[in-house]
């Protein structure tokens, strides 16, 4: 039985490692700090006969992302732009073309969750 206890005393430690829990902690701030910065998404999600199909726009200030998912395609679509404004451009020129295509748009907003 006292094997056990040296087996669990040598992996739980009483002190912690100061160094690699500072080097944690230090990348935990770092996150926290790229997580602070405004972020803009919108979801369309549009049906023509018996499919739908997914339009996504991710802005930041650091650019933006544009999200396609399509009943016709085997995988979707993702398409980086350094430009938030021409994200947010090319987003809309999209959404135009479906919409004359026939795809109507049965919800436009914030991405729901639950």
């Amino acid at each position: 039985m006292s094997e056990k206890n040296d087996f669990f005393d040598d992996i739980i430690d009483d002190e912690p490692d100061t160094g690699e829990f500072e080097l944690m902690s230090d990348e935990m701030e770092m996150d926290e700090e790229e997580d602070d910065e405004p972020l803009d998404m919108r979801t369309v999600v549009m049906a023509k006969e018996e499919m739908i199909a997914l339009l996504g726009l991710k802005t930041s200030p650091k650019g933006g992302l544009i999200v396609r998912v399509a009943p016709r395609e085997n995988h979707p679509a993702a398409q980086t732009y350094d430009d938030p404004a021409a994200a947010s451009l090319w987003f809309n020129r999209s959404l135009s073309s479906s919409r004359r295509n026939g795809w109507e748009v049965i919800y436009d907003g914030e991405p729901l969750f639950g």
